[in-house]
C-alpha cells in the first residue's frame, strides 16, 4: 500500500510540469502575438504620421511655385515695359533726327531763296544802270543831233515861203492858248489838233492823232529841217507828242494842259524824228 500510495504522488509533480509548460507555451504565444500585433501597429503607425506631414510639404510647394511664377510674370513685365521704352525713345530719336533735317532743309532753302533774290536784285541793279546809261547815250547823242539840225536850220532862217509860211504863221498865233485833249481850235488844242488845224490852213489833212501823223509824209533828217515840218516825239508810228518847225532852231506845239501852246528851242526838248508834208 505504501509502495502504490508512492507512485500517484511521484506521478503528480509531472502533471504539474506538464501543466506548466503548457501554459508557459501559452502565455510565450500569447506575448509573441501581442508583441507581433505591436509590431504592425508601430509599422502600421510611421505611414500614418508621414501622411499627416505630407498636407504642410504640399502647401509650402504650392507656395513657392505660385511665388516662381509671379517672379517670372514680374519679369516679363519688366521686360516688357523696358522693351517699350526702347522703341518709344528710338522713335522719339527718329522724330528728332527727321525734325532736325527738315529744319536744315528750310534754312537751306531760305539761305538758298535769299542769295538768288540778292542775285536778281543785283542783276536788276546792274541792268538799271546799263538802262541808264544808254538812254543817257542815247539823250547826249540826240542832244547832239538836235543841236547841229538847229544850227542848220537856223542858218537857212525862217525864209518860210508859200504853204509853209501859212503854216508856220498859223501856229504862231496860237501860242498861249489852252491845253485841252481832243480839241482842235479855235481857242483850244492837243498837240495832233495844233497840227491838224494849222494844215487845213493851206488844204492839207492830217491824220487826226499823233501816231499816225509821224508817218504822214516823207521822213526827214533833224539836220535838214524846214519850216513847217512835223516833229515826233517817240517812235515813227506810235509818237506820243507832234509839233511844227518854225525855224531858227525852234517849234511850236501844245504841249500840256499846265502850259498849254508853247514855242520852244530844239534842245529844251529834242525830238526823235520829223517829216515833211509841204
Amino acid at each position: 500500500m505504501a509502495h502504490t500510495a508512492h507512485i500517484p504522488s511521484h506521478r503528480k509533480p509531472r502533471r504539474n510540469v506538464s501543466t506548466r509548460t503548457l501554459r508557459s507555451g501559452v502565455a510565450g504565444g500569447v506575448l509573441s502575438t501581442i508583441a507581433v500585433t505591436a509590431a504592425a501597429s508601430s509599422a502600421n503607425a510611421a505611414p500614418a504620421a508621414q501622411t499627416a506631414d505630407m498636407p504642410t510639404i504640399s502647401a509650402s510647394f504650392a507656395e513657392d511655385a505660385a511665388m516662381s511664377t509671379a517672379a517670372t510674370q514680374q519679369a516679363a513685365l519688366n521686360l516688357e515695359i523696358a522693351s517699350e521704352r526702347e522703341a518709344l525713345a528710338a522713335t522719339e530719336k527718329k522724330a528728332a533726327k527727321q525734325a532736325r533735317a527738315e529744319a536744315e532743309r528750310k534754312a537751306e532753302a531760305e539761305r538758298k531763296a535769299k542769295a538768288r533774290a540778292a542775285a536778281e536784285r543785283a542783276e536788276a541793279a546792274r541792268e538799271a544802270a546799263a538802262e541808264r546809261s544808254d538812254r543817257s547815250e542815247e539823250r547826249t547823242t540826240l542832244s547832239t543831233a538836235t543841236t547841229a539840225a538847229a544850227s542848220t536850220a537856223s542858218s537857212a532862217g525862217s525864209s518860210a515861203t508859200g504853204s509853209a509860211a501859212t503854216v508856220v504863221n498859223f501856229v504862231k498865233a496860237q501860242v498861249g492858248k489852252a491845253y485841252v485833249s481832243g480839241a482842235v481850235g479855235p481857242s483850244a488844242y492837243d498837240c495832233s489838233g495844233l497840227t491838224t488845224a494849222a494844215f487845213r490852213t493851206v488844204g492839207v489833212s492830217l491824220p487826226r492823232v499823233s501816231q499816225d501823223q509821224s508817218t504822214a509824209g516823207t521822213p526827214v533828217s533833224l539836220n535838214s529841217l524846214q519850216p513847217g515840218d512835223i516833229l515826233y516825239w517817240g517812235g515813227a508810228g506810235s509818237a506820243y507828242h507832234v509839233a511844227v518847225y518854225i525855224g531858227d532852231g525852234k517849234y511850236v506845239g501844245a504841249q500840256n494842259s499846265s502850259t498849254g501852246v508853247v514855242e520852244r528851242t530844239l534842245d529844251w526838248d529834242p525830238p526823235t524824228g520829223a517829216v515833211r508834208v509841204l
